[in-house]
């Protein structure tokens, strides 16, 4: 292991020659530098960083640089394979300590922390806490402490993690370490938690912009959502993307019907078999498998840099999720795209789970995050700005130039009339009962509804009541929200949404001042794909491409040979800047961006020797940026009678795997599993029926039918006394139809 030694300086001077000689990079990104002189001078810190904008390096680069151990407290054992794997491709002493380690294993390792070989160790916080763990560090001189995905320590955060409570008990242990608390997605409120529940001393707070500049944002009308995810991704089937699912069903549907387009898709989620999903992970990481469709089990810890673009087929809970989700695509900086399909259905689906939770207070919190998420999948501005103003930034300017919005203003219409009915309804609901209610309220109230809080407020004496009969629920909702967004109205920020006049709102609402709004977008489920494609497309580094596909096929090979993901030994941005600047000298190589000593002492020779080859077959190009155009969609195979959830069934099948145990795999019933096949077979998939029932059976059940017109099996079930299942019925049927399909007609 290639360590720096005699490194340990009382400042942090030596940073700067350590980022370009160990990682390759030639200055810091926006706060790196500042945090990691505020760690090195012993000081508690909160770092909110966006993702790809280096939050690991702010505690890997310090620890190279002070005296004693730096313990990493990490969520998953996926993310502390990954990050130790590439500092030790750095050169860099890391080490971890799980679950996954045989037990000799773990004795060497624990034996090397006694030693002082390693510089980083990661630990989940389970770990951390069980046993005599605390008082085994005392003997391995930690100095320091860095808490990862720091906002699942708050309750009113996205992703609560109990376990992440007990970490203010190594402060009590170890009051005298300086702690980084280090989170990409975090409000105020849950960034003032996080300084409580860590016990931290006058913590600094850093928080660099939440903007993602290479991220293009999008939003298109749920319709055929399958077929929109596949026009979308066929369109980039070279590259790597995410397809969040809200169901575990619907990411093996999607999955499926993707493969049986020739796209390379897996599934991803907390049901599948251990196995599976470790071997679906690797797949996707290693880029064998381009698109993962997934629940939002998938994600945390993933340090993908090449994903290029991000789908969520279902509407998230939540703009804390949906944006650290979106924050998966393009952590290279080489632009992606984020796209949300978004209908009404969704939503009310989300509200139906959310009546089940039973605390009060929790429903309302989970209700109002949804409703600033449906906000934002309904905004006619800036998503940029949306975006951003839910975490307390301000986006400064109109039009960001990469989100759909912005690139393809909508129509605006005058809907003064509409406008006086709203405002006019907030006003009276306030002045009655000297209370504010959500926007779901007062649609409800306009509409004419018969709620429970309507009846117990006794809003139907209003006068506003039943004004807007004329028009969907939802529609009032959402020129609500319009309102909003004009500075008209405005809602609380107390966790409950609740809705008020502003200033400006009473005058327009006094002086029926014109009201102009965004006309709704017509439904449509065309992809338009060539506009998303170009947004990301133009800030792109443009190299000699077919070099680039070379160098990631040599990529590959050295992962494989080390068991590890492709990006462990380049990113695509180092592959590109070497397939555009053509380096055959190590000076040339070590100037490459991602390339520090180690990565040239061990890959430089292979990477230079191929574009050596290259060269001598090929000319040099030279490049200026290009957009280049989309091509055309294909259109998609004929229709298949096969819905997603048979397509995976089918998949299982074809693995080897009798019913029983799809069914058990799938939480389904033997007879849906059956169905599905027979669909199959109806399909024109070729099956041999003697796996499913005997010559005997297939003679009892061909007499039963012969007299028998009707659709329905039920008579012909009763008929066999129950012993052949409807599973089987369905299936003689299925093979009886492609027989007669395949005899010649006259």
């Amino acid at each position: 292991m290639y360590v720096q030694k005699n490194i340990m300086p009382d400042s942090s001077s030596q940073l700067p020659s350590l980022l370009r000689q160990i990682f390759g990079y030639e200055t810091f990104r926006p706060l790196q530098r500042e945090i990691m002189d505020a760690a090195l001078a012993g000081r508690d810190a909160v770092a909110i960083l966006p993702t790809g904008a280096g939050k690991s390096l702010c505690y890997q680069l310090p620890a190279l640089v002070r005296d004693g151990l730096t313990l990493v407290v990490s969520p998953l054992i996926a993310l502390m394979k990954d990050q130790v794997d590439q500092m030790q491709a750095a050169g860099v002493a890391a080490t971890f300590l799980n679950s996954t380690l045989s037990d000799a294993e773990l004795r060497r390792r624990t034996a090397g922390l006694v030693a002082g070989e390693f510089k980083l160790l990661y630990v989940a916080p389970e770990r951390l806490m069980a046993g005599d763990f605390l008082r085994q560090l005392r003997a391995w001189n930690v100095t320091a402490l860095a808490v990862d995905e720091a906002h699942c320590i708050s309750e009113w955060g996205h992703d609560f993690r109990p376990e992440y409570r007990r970490l203010a008990e190594v402060r009590d242990e170890f009051p005298q370490l300086p702690v980084l608390a280090l989170t990409a997605t975090a409000t105020p409120r849950v960034r003032q938690d996080i300084v409580e529940q860590l016990k931290l001393r006058d913590a600094e707070i850093f928080i660099a912009s939440f903007n993602r500049p290479n991220l293009a944002y999008r939003v298109i009308p749920k319709d055929k959502a399958v077929r929109q995810v596949w026009e979308f991704a066929h369109e980039r089937s070279g590259e790597s993307g995410i397809i969040y699912c809200q169901s575990r069903r619907s990411t093996e549907a999607m999955a499926a019907a993707l493969r049986e387009e020739g796209l390379a898709a897996v599934a991803y989620h907390a049901g599948l078999e251990p196995e599976e999903r470790s071997r679906n992970q690797e797949a996707f990481l290693r880029d064998e498998a381009r698109i993962v469709c997934a629940t939002v089990a998938f994600g945390m810890g993933i340090n993908k840099p090449n994903v290029r673009y991000v789908i969520h087929a279902d509407l998230p809970k939540n703009l804390e999720g949906y944006y650290q989700e979106t924050g998966r695509a393009g952590r290279d900086g080489l632009p992606a795209d984020c796209l949300l399909l978004f209908s009404r259905g969704d939503m009310m689906k989300q509200l139906k789970f959310l009546d089940e939770i039973s605390n009060e207070q929790e429903r309302e919190i989970a209700r109002s995050q949804l409703d600033h998420m449906v906000e934002y999948a309904e905004d006619t501005g800036c998503r940029r700005g949306s975006l951003l103003g839910y975490f307390g930034e301000k986006w400064p300017g109109d039009n960001c130039g990469g989100c759909d919005n912005c690139l393809n203003p909508q129509e605006t219409y005058d809907a003064t009339l509409e406008a006086q009915k709203v405002l006019s309804c907030i006003f009276r609901i306030q002045q009655k009962n000297g209370f504010n209610v959500g926007l779901q309220h007062v649609a409800d109230v306009l509409g004419g509804g018969n709620t429970e809080k309507v009846r117990r407020w006794g809003h139907a004496s209003l006068t506003t009541y039943g004004v807007g009969r004329e028009r969907p629920r939802t529609e009032w909702v959402a020129l609500g929200r319009q309102l909003v967004r004009l500075g008209l109205a405005k809602i609380s920020q107390d966790g409950f949404s609740t809705v008020s006049l502003s200033a400006d709102g009473l005058n327009a609402l006094k002086l029926r001042t014109t009201v102009m709004v965004v006309r709704p977008t017509a439904k449509s489920g065309g992809m338009d794909a060539s506009s998303a494609t170009a947004v990301a497309r133009a800030g792109d580094i443009p190299c000699d491409e077919k070099l680039f596909e070379a160098l990631r096929v040599l990529r590959k090979e050295l992962a494989d040979a080390r068991e590890v993901p492709p990006y462990v030994i380049f990113s695509d941005i180092s592959l590109r800047h070497m397939a555009r600047s053509y380096p055959q000298e190590s000076e040339q190589f070590v100037a490459v961006p991602g390339v520090g000593l180690k990565k040239l002492e061990d890959f430089g020779a292979a990477f230079m020797g191929v574009i050596t080859e290259w060269l001598s077959a090929h000319p040099r190009q030279t490049f200026a940026p290009l957009a280049s155009a989309a091509s055309p969609v294909r259109k998609m195979r004929a229709e298949s009678a096969l819905t997603g959830t048979a397509l995976e069934t089918l998949h299982r099948w074809r693995e080897g795997r009798d019913v029983d145990d799809i069914a058990k795999l799938r939480d389904l019933t033997t007879g849906t599993i059956e169905s599905h096949i027979a669909l199959a077979v109806q399909a024109g998939e070729q099956i041999d029926e003697r796996s499913f029932y005997s010559e005997g059976e297939e003679g009892e059940m061909r007499a039963a039918l012969a007299d028998h017109a009707e659709l329905s099996l039920k008579p012909i079930f009763e008929k066999l006394g129950g012993h052949v299942s409807y599973g089987k019925l369905r299936l003689f049927q299925a093979f009886e139809e492609r027989r007669k399909m395949a005899v010649p007609q006259d």
